[in-house]
This record gives C-alpha cells, structure tokens and sequence, in this order.
C-alpha cells in the first residue's frame, strides 16, 4: 500500500508492521497560527484542499481530528489570521475545505495543513504538511496525514 501525500508525488511506503506515520515536512509550520476556528470555508472560495487522517500501523480512519489550513491566496497572505482556519475529520478520515484560489509564495503554489496536538489531548504526535501544486491553475490540493500515536 502506498499513501501519497499531496499532489507533489511524495511517497510513505507501507511497512510490514502496517501503515508508516507521516513526517512532519520542512517549512510546514511556517506561518502558523494556534487556534485558528473551525470553520465551513475560507474566505470566498473556489478552491478545495481534501484529504484524509488515518492512525499509523493499522491505518484505520480518525473521526473528529481537527485539521488546520492555510495559505497565500488571492485573497490575502498565509500570515494573516483570516487566511487561516480548522476542520474536522467525518467517519472516513476525510476532511474537505473550500477556500479562495492558492497562489504562488516564493515561487511555489502551496498549502499549509496542521494536526496540532495540542488541540485533541495530545492523542497523536503533531505534524505540519506543505504540499506543493504542480500549477498554480490547479483548484485543489490533497494531503494525507498518517498520525503516529503519542
């Protein structure tokens, strides 16, 4: 089994004790801001980060986890707080938020998604993932979080 995380092509391979947590990415964090609220969409729209959240080693699905997002948009900078908000995970592990159009910072189209675990008891080990886009005419990103059990 292999787990892809965001549009990047980067891989987790599976390992035979089951389903490899996923690492936190470098620069994932830049920007982060603690406590964002949970929210149905950001801003006005028109662009969709999905993905999903599933427990290292059995890889079953996590219902409830609060998933942090945000980035530079047409809309506003990835520092500014209303570029900024949190969803929760359904039955399956999946989360999906809409939210204005990513835009190139530093020369790349990118999000930034957070599994805080300061946010839910401390279940799980934080992570901050960074998917690049392949384009900036992309209307979507995906990244997938493997969380490791503290």
């Amino acid at each position: 089994m292999v787990l892809a995380t965001g549009v990047s092509a980067l891989f987790a391979p599976a390992r035979a004790q089951g389903l490899a947590p996923t690492p936190t990415m470098q620069g994932g964090a830049n920007n982060y801001l603690p406590g964002a609220s949970v929210v149905e969409r950001i801003g006005r729209g028109g662009f969709w980060m999905t993905g999903t959240v599933r427990r290292a080693g059995d890889g079953a699905p996590l219902q409830g986890v609060r998933i942090q997002i945000w980035a530079h948009t047409t809309e506003g900078h990835e520092r500014d707080p209303e570029s900024h908000g949190a969803t929760l995970t359904d039955a399956d592990g999946v989360f999906r938020m809409e939210m204005p159009q990513i835009v190139p910072a530093f020369g790349q189209p990118h999000g930034h998604l957070a599994y805080d675990a300061d946010f839910d008891d401390k279940r799980f080990e934080t992570v901050f993932l960074r998917p690049v886009m392949r384009s900036a005419r992309e209307t979507n990103l995906s990244a997938h979080f493997v969380l490791r059990p503290a």
